[in-house]
């Protein structure tokens, strides 16, 4: 990690971009990644401050590009059908969810993967005023960013995630991966 010190923090800093910003990927580990970068600077790998700090950047960022998209394309996306890079249905379903709940959606979606890159897409599609999705997006961000990371570095410091850490992180990987893949399957088996 030392050995390749800021291109480990620039990609973590795309990798949460991306997830938070790009409405077509809501797949990447952002929760797991998150929890990792916690463990490693628990143990003194990564430097928390500069963690917590550059990924709550790179998650507002993200959400700040999905609802200038939203806002641009939202009229437009209506008229898709169900696509490869657009789920018609898990669109309707978050836009279900935000109408219901109002900004306090920006918030909890950050802690549900699939909401959470389709929340502020909604948020721009509904013209929320910028002002006042900003102030969830902050609050939102700085909660799962910090949470999480936060979670990771105590949890970094036992003993077992220290001389197991290798392993944990690949799980970390894979089992959200395994699970989206057996649901995108089952999906496409009932239809």
């Amino acid at each position: 990690m030392r050995d390749h010190g800021l291109w480990v923090y620039a990609l973590l800093f795309v990798v949460i971009f991306v997830e938070t910003g790009l409405v077509v990927m809501p797949f990447l580990p952002g929760d797991s990644l998150l929890f990792v970068v916690g463990a490693m600077c628990g143990l003194g790998l990564m430097n928390y401050p500069l963690s917590v700090g550059l990924l709550l950047a790179a998650a507002v960022l993200g959400n700040q590009s999905n609802y200038t998209i939203g806002r641009y394309f939202g009229p437009r996306v209506f008229q898709w059908e169900d696509s490869r890079l657009f789920n018609k249905a898990a669109f309707d379903r978050a836009h279900d969810f935000y109408e219901r709940y109002g900004g306090v959606t920006i918030v909890a979606a950050r802690f549900m993967p699939f909401l959470r890159t389709f929340a502020p897409f909604v948020a721009g599609v509904a013209n929320m005023t910028r002002s006042r999705f900003t102030l969830f997006d902050v609050g939102g961000g700085a909660l799962w960013v910090g949470g999480v990371i936060t979670v990771g570095y105590f949890f970094g410091n036992f003993p077992f995630v220290k001389a197991h850490l290798d392993k944990i992180i690949w799980a970390l990987i894979l089992i959200p991966g395994l699970i989206i893949l057996l649901g995108a399957w089952k999906s496409r088996r009932k239809a």
